[in-house]
């Protein structure tokens, strides 16, 4: 059954503030009776670039079949480098879940997608929504009890694995000229960020998966196009059989042809129109 289409509302409230400056949130709100699915979005820029904007092609097309969407500004280097950004993420989705009532949704109906290195913080939240270092922001005084799980979580050609993708990048370098200018581009922002390799191994989902860590597995959507040199094959067909093996349920859509962020920088693309449609069913079906 087609779903309804929505008249949507755009606003950008603080949702958590350090010090004098505060962190805003892009929400998308669907009118009508809810209580609809609601979902975080995190933002790409390989966790140095970019903003709350990054994913709206997405976000309001989601928004218009019916889902609540809070895009996220967090702290990014030179101002925080790991685990800043999961602790204002983790915070977002408990935020979320506090006033969720009031944005036309219910605290257990909240998911969380994201882009790129926002794919890579979306799902590590997803799997790690109580660790101490992500959950150390606390909610304002007599907010309800809650934790960041989630119902679902959705990549968008997520860097899966950050030290193999740091590894892989500088392999692309040391072979010479001409080599995919990817290379120079992340090799200093996975720098900034993570500062050393083993932070990087440490909050990779691929290497938690492949170290046996007791971890959450929601019900996981994996997009990405089959011509993507910025996020290695190899790193996806790894993770999708070690997060299927670790119990979690893991659909994987590929889009032939497609390069790194096809739906936001080809949005009229068939390809990119039949993945937010996979993006739109998944939702639907998993948080509900």
């Amino acid at each position: 059954m087609p779903l309804k289409t929505h008249e949507i509302d755009v606003e950008d409230v603080e949702y958590l503030r350090h010090g004098s400056k505060p962190l805003l949130a892009r929400l998308f709100k669907p009118r009508g009776t809810g209580p609809f699915p609601a979902l975080i979005d995190v933002h790409g820029g390989a966790w140095n670039l970019s903003d709350r904007l990054a994913d709206t092609v997405i976000n309001e097309a989601l928004a218009k079949t019916g889902v609540v969407i809070a895009a996220l500004d967090f702290r990014m280097p030179p101002e925080a480098s790991y685990p800043a950004s999961m602790a204002d993420i983790n915070y977002g989705v408990r935020w979320l879940k506090a006033h969720a009532n009031e944005f036309g949704s219910r605290p257990d109906l909240v998911g969380i997608a994201g882009s790129s290195s926002g794919g890579h913080q979306a799902m590590l939240a997803a799997m790690r929504p109580r660790d101490p270092r992500y959950a150390s922001i606390a909610l304002p005084p007599g907010s309800p009890s809650l934790d960041a799980s989630v119902r679902c979580a959705i990549m968008y050609w997520p860097v899966i694995d950050p030290l193999g993708r740091y590894h892989y990048a500088q392999k692309l370098k040391a072979g010479g000229r001409p080599y995919p200018e990817i290379a120079d581009l992340v090799l200093p922002l996975h720098d900034k960020y993570w500062k050393t390799e083993k932070a990087m191994a440490e909050g990779s989902p691929l290497r938690i998966l492949d170290r046996g860590e007791k971890v959450d597995t929601p019900p996981a959507l994996y997009i990405q196009g089959t011509d993507d040199i910025a996020h290695p094959r190899e790193h996806l067909d790894r993770f999708v059989v070690s997060y299927r093996k670790a119990g979690g349920h893991l659909e994987l859509e590929l889009s032939e042809g497609m390069a790194e962020g096809f739906i936001i920088r080809k949005p009229d693309a068939p390809a990119s129109a039949k993945a937010i449609e996979k993006i739109i069913t998944f939702v639907h079906e998993h948080v509900r």
